[in-house]
């Protein structure tokens, strides 16, 4: 017969493993310690880095792009705070509001013809034309940025995916998926039909109606009814012919019915 494990080989199992317990905690803490340090390094490195090149980071974008993925790699989130060392330093939270600003500036102007909705691309095309030349720089990274910062403070924006670029909603419309989805494929054509959603998308024609309803109800469709063959729902931030010109309300009546 094998013979029990006596109380003093116990004793020394639960010395040996309280010791190792105690060599492995030593161990982290020497771990977070270096860590620590490191990252210390890395942000005066930052800090260093920032105010060598604040005009690059202030007025080009992708100085910024570059110094914000610096930023994230040690947690750091220069837009965070108005008032932050980061903000102070380089004038980026300065330049962010004032971005968000122009940015509900342009959609407001647009409102009356395209109900609140209008392409990333045409944004910052007339973002660019109303700083001027001689403004900084404003990439549509940047746009997103600052429009993700408009959509924390619940000012009713937002982006919706379509055609490998975004919608930018800036009124506080409720739009769920099939609204989105219709919106992607009117994307091409600018407009949409009651039988081209049931066609692509294989939905009831109640359905697609609903949908349809309530985007000429938020005013981010307008209804064609003498089309040919069929009522065409244009959707007016999908089509340069109308957001190239200047169009009244009264000219927009037009296209409802």
């Amino acid at each position: 017969m094998r013979r029990g494990v006596g109380a003093g080989a116990i004793a020394k199992k639960k010395l040996a493993e309280a010791k190792y317990k105690e060599r492995g905690n030593v161990l982290a803490e020497d771990q977070i310690i270096q860590m620590s340090k490191q990252l210390e390094t890395f942000k005066s490195h930052l800090e260093e880095f920032a105010s060598k090149h604040k005009q690059e980071i202030r007025k080009n974008s992708q100085f910024r792009v570059q110094f914000q993925e610096m930023c994230a790699t040690i947690g750091v989130d220069p837009l965070a705070s108005g008032k932050g060392f980061w903000s102070e330093m380089l004038g980026v939270g300065d330049f962010y509001y004032e971005l968000g600003v122009q940015i509900i500036e342009v959609c407001l102007a647009l409102k009356h013809r395209n109900g609140g909705l209008i392409t990333l691309d045409e944004l910052h095309q007339r973002v660019l034309k109303g700083r001027g030349k001689y403004a900084q720089d404003v990439s549509q990274d940047d746009l997103v940025r600052a429009i993700k910062k408009l959509k924390v403070m619940g000012s009713g924006f937002g982006m919706i995916p379509v055609g490998g670029s975004y919608l930018v909603q800036s009124v506080p419309a409720e739009l769920n998926m099939d609204h989105t989805v219709v919106l992607q494929l009117a994307e091409k054509k600018g407009y949409v039909t009651v039988s081209e959603i049931k066609d692509s998308l294989k939905w009831e024609k109640e359905r697609a109606s609903h949908v349809l309803d309530h985007l000429l109800k938020e005013g981010l469709a307008w209804l064609d009814s003498q089309a040919a063959g069929e009522a065409q729902y244009w959707l007016p931030a999908l089509f340069s012919e109308l957001t190239s010109r200047d169009i009244t309300p009264e000219e927009a009546n037009q296209m409802s019915p």
